[in-house]
């Protein structure tokens, strides 16, 4: 393969990449390392938004695969149409399966057991007790079963819940038990104590709990969604929220950032992290591995992994 091939990280700090490849290293910086014309395997910066994201896409007319270091494409998705039929676009599939479930979890047990009441107490200095739902014995929903819908399961199992239900974009059966398409939703809902929401963002899935979704789900049910904030109405959620009939705990959210003003902050019941579930100390490991596996298929001309897209 001849071709530069441009990496988010120092190249020399990434275990395993083959030899042969002309490597540079560009993470979001205004100075291309080169000539874009040049790339032929573009790693896209980590977190730098969809404007660094998409930005010398125009210019890589020798492009032959976009690589991203998350789960989610939506933000290099406007970029694709500046790119040539036969670009392949490949997910990180597998880099933040771990990250992204443990965030689920915490999420799901601070807000069934009111860690955030516990912490505004102690500020305070008051001794408040009382009983709180617990995880055990939960009937659980899983909105998007991939590998991080998965991996949360996994997650899931050892705190007893009394039932998963998995949801996909279409029906299959695993060895865990059935996994249900996105048509059998409105007769699961209703049967969840907690609905996790992991879905990638797409034009099926941009708006999917509304309002019609949340009136589905039990009175006192708790919403986690540590997908895309895209995937929530905000303003059916806030209803929700607001009238003390559901909970929910966001790891996303639509807009984002939140800003200060914006009502969501201050609604009762929620508890907000800032887009976390991807960057913890798990992350560089898992994407080197990844990046080292893909270049080395790359390098010797073999199919390459996670391909969620061929540019047409």
């Amino acid at each position: 393969m001849t071709g530069d091939v441009w990496l988010p990280f120092p190249a020399d700090e990434i275990p395993g990449l083959p030899d042969g490849l002309d490597y540079r290293y560009w993470n979001g910086e205004p100075d291309f390392p080169a000539d874009p014309a040049d790339c032929a395997y573009y790693v896209v910066p980590y977190m730098k938004g969809a404007e660094v994201a998409v930005r010398p896409l125009p210019r890589m007319t020798s492009l032959r695969a976009v690589q991203t270091l998350s789960a989610g494409v939506d933000h290099v998705q406007s970029g694709l149409v500046h790119l040539r039929p036969g670009v392949q676009l490949c997910n990180a599939r597998g880099v933040h399966d771990a990250s992204t479930a443990e965030l689920a979890l915490a999420l799901i047990l601070a807000s069934l057991r009111g860690i955030p009441d516990f912490v505004r107490a102690q500020e305070r200095g008051e001794w408040r007790s009382g009983f709180r739902p617990a995880l055990a014995d939960k009937n659980v929903l899983i909105l998007g079963y991939g590998a991080i819908g998965s991996a949360v399961e996994d997650r899931l199992v050892p705190f007893e819940v009394a039932r998963v239900a998995r949801v996909a974009r279409s029906a299959r059966t695993m060895e865990r038990g059935p996994v249900h398409a996105l048509a059998d939703l409105p007769g699961l809902l209703p049967e969840a104590d907690v609905v996790v929401v992991v879905t990638p963002l797409t034009e099926e899935t941009r708006g999917l709990v509304d309002a019609e979704f949340l009136a589905r789900m039990k009175d006192g049910a708790l919403l986690v969604n540590v997908s895309r904030g895209p995937v929530v109405d905000t303003k059916a959620l806030l209803a929700e929220l607001e009238s003390g009939r559901l909970t929910a705990a966001l790891d996303v959210t639509d807009p984002e950032p939140l800003p200060r003003e914006h009502p969501l902050w201050q609604a009762p019941g929620v508890l907000i992290s800032p887009h976390v579930g991807g960057p913890t100390s798990a992350f560089l490991p898992r994407a080197k591995r990844l990046l080292a596996a893909q270049l080395t298929r790359f390098a010797a001309g073999q199919p390459l992994a996670n391909i969620v897209h061929t540019v047409s």
